[in-house]
């Protein structure tokens, strides 16, 4: 099988700007410069989508739009930030706290600056593939899906971070960009659009390619259904939800049952599978970022996004960003039937190794964090230690795993003074459309149909247990993790559930705060997070979210200045 390789291609030369007032030389024709012409060709069209491939996780720990940790994770009430304390990369500490109404965080901008690249870089080659003749590329319909696709994702992460942003495609001159809105779409005119993307790449991609790591039909048709369930809850201006579509519901089904009835993808046996390179490209990754070492250049192509995340221990070395919240790791508590603690599982912190045996858990939990005196990474002999945190007296003793390798893992590599490794970023698994289609039926009124998908991620849960050992074989915690009964499953309790759920399948992934915008309870969700948290996290005091102005980031002020106004800044910033 063949990977694409995302290499960045620089396709065009951009003639220096010189100071030189020798006539002779202003008229002589710039040298580099290539013609529509000479880029118009098959072969350099096909680079051009390599380019926008190669985007794709191509951030950097100071704006990471790939695992997305800093805005979906720990705005979300799932991760502190971490690191040598609260001016160690300030910026994430302001998303933290939502404490802080500057817009010219330069972190916010190149966030937005990236994504765009990706955007950009879309559009260049759908402005080609419109150019060229389907008889001498004959390629160029599957091309085209592949870039609506891309497109839809870099418009995603943008509409998901900022909510009113421009939206310029390939019909737009590169001359007339100046003149496009953030606001000229209304925010469900922007969804539509996004959902457009998708819906062409479903019609015009392949169901398999014969290079690992570009679209396929089902990637396409997950991805809508994504921005389908996204829009389909209409929100006021302070976004509380104030509608459901239940046409885009039902949507959401359709195209979910199409992904499930492809037969190409199930749910890895060990949940431990989807965070070990051996999973990469495995039977639960619809769609996923590809990442390389040893490919010729000089550093690789590996993950930099979450290079932060890594415990200060010597065989890492830095830098200890992205811990599990005290209320993250208390959400994993069961009750007697193995089922969450909905209301009351933060009425006791999991602090000591005893509570971890004192009290029952869900396996996923030593997935996910790692906790003093454990294993980490399911390598018993490799025992986290609280002298690998970095600042414990702020951000407490936990660590995140799902994002991390064992040093000794084949994909490690170290770029002093960070790290990272080349082991792929899942966007969508396969567990994701199981509770994409469960969230749909459960607001159809259907929650009958949606138990057994739940269950079917509960039940993979509580047999993934193999790799959570200690050196003398015994479960590293105590768990137990038990199924939902139809008799107590009305809407409101499956609702619940499923929420949770989402929880507890995908912490520390970069979801958590979108699904809470979403489902519009962010604000009495996170400040009841808040009031808590204040007793334990001295640096959390000030810390309050605004309903109406914390959903998403500022407009960030440089691209306000270079738009001259013509964008508007979110409200309450």
């Amino acid at each position: 099988m063949k990977f694409l390789k995302p290499t960045i291609l620089a396709l065009g030369l951009l003639a220096s700007a010189t100071g030189c007032n020798d006539s002779k030389f202003l008229d002589v024709a710039p040298i580099g410069a290539l013609s529509d012409d000479q880029l118009n060709t098959p072969a350099n069209i096909e680079k051009q989508v390599i380019a926008a491939y190669s985007q794709l996780g191509n951030d950097v720990y100071r704006a990471p739009y790939t695992s997305m940790w800093p805005y979906g994770n720990v705005r979300g009430g799932d991760a502190y930030k971490g690191g040598n304390g609260t001016a160690d990369v300030d910026a994430f500490h302001f998303y933290e706290t939502f404490s802080f109404n500057r817009v010219d965080v330069g972190n916010t901008d190149e966030l937005w600056f990236l994504i765009y690249i990706g955007v950009s870089r879309c559009n260049d080659a759908l402005r080609r593939l419109d150019a060229v003749d389907a008889a001498a590329m004959p390629t160029k319909a599957v091309r085209q899906g592949e870039m609506r696709f891309l497109r839809g994702h870099y418009y995603f992460l943008l509409k998901e971070l900022f909510k009113r942003v421009p939206y310029i495609d390939q019909s737009v001159p590169t001359d007339k960009y100046g003149e496009v809105s953030n606001v000229a779409l209304s925010n469900d005119e922007l969804w539509t659009k996004i959902a457009d993307d998708f819906r062409f790449a479903a019609a015009n991609l392949p169901d398999t390619q014969p290079e690992i790591g570009r679209a396929t039909k089902s990637a396409a048709q997950a991805y809508l259904a994504k921005t389908l369930l996204y829009q389909a809850y209409g929100q006021s201006e302070t976004h509380a939800v104030t509608t459901i579509d239940q046409a885009k519901l039902q949507e959401v089904v359709t195209l979910a049952n199409a992904v499930i009835s492809s037969g190409k993808y199930s749910l890895h046996p060990d949940f431990a599978t989807n965070f070990l390179t051996i999973g990469d490209n495995g039977v639960e990754s619809v769609f996923a970022i590809q990442f390389s070492r040893n490919d010729g250049t000089p550093k690789g192509r590996v993950q930099r996004g979450n290079e932060l995340a890594y415990p200060m221990n010597p065989d890492y070395g830095c830098c200890g960003f992205h811990q599990p919240s005290q209320n993250l790791v208390n959400s994993f508590r069961t009750d007697a039937q193995g089922l969450p603690l909905f209301t009351t599982f933060n009425n006791a912190d999991l602090t000591t190794p005893q509570d971890f045996q004192t009290n029952t858990v869900d396996p996923r939990l030593d997935h996910t964090v790692a906790i003093p005196s454990h294993p980490y990474k399911y390598s018993p002999p490799f025992i986290f230690d609280t002298s690998w945190l970095r600042d414990q007296n702020t951000y407490g003793v936990y660590m995140s795993m799902k994002e991390t390798v064992l040093p000794s893992d084949p994909s490690f590599q170290k770029t002093p003074p960070f790290m990272g490794s080349s082991k792929n970023w899942a966007l969508i698994r396969y567990a994701d459309v199981l509770l994409w289609k469960a969230e749909a039926l459960i607001e159809l009124g259907r929650q009958g149909e949606a138990l057994p998908l739940i269950n079917q991620i509960r039940q993979r849960a509580a047999n993934s247990t193999a790799r959570l050992k200690t050196t003398a074989g015994t479960n590293t915690s105590n768990y137990r993790i038990g199924q939902y009964q139809s008799g107590q499953w009305t809407q409101q309790y499956a609702r619940e559930a499923l929420r949770f759920e989402r929880r507890l399948e995908f912490a520390m992934e970069g979801y958590r705060f979108f699904d809470l915008v979403r489902w519009g309870i962010a604000g009495p969700y996170l400040n009841t997070y808040f009031d808590k948290e204040k007793t334990k996290r001295q640096y959390l005091q000030t810390a309050r979210f605004t309903v109406g102005r914390d959903e998403y980031l500022p407009i960030p002020l440089n691209q306000i200045n270079f738009s001259k106004g013509l964008y508007k800044q979110n409200p309450g910033w």
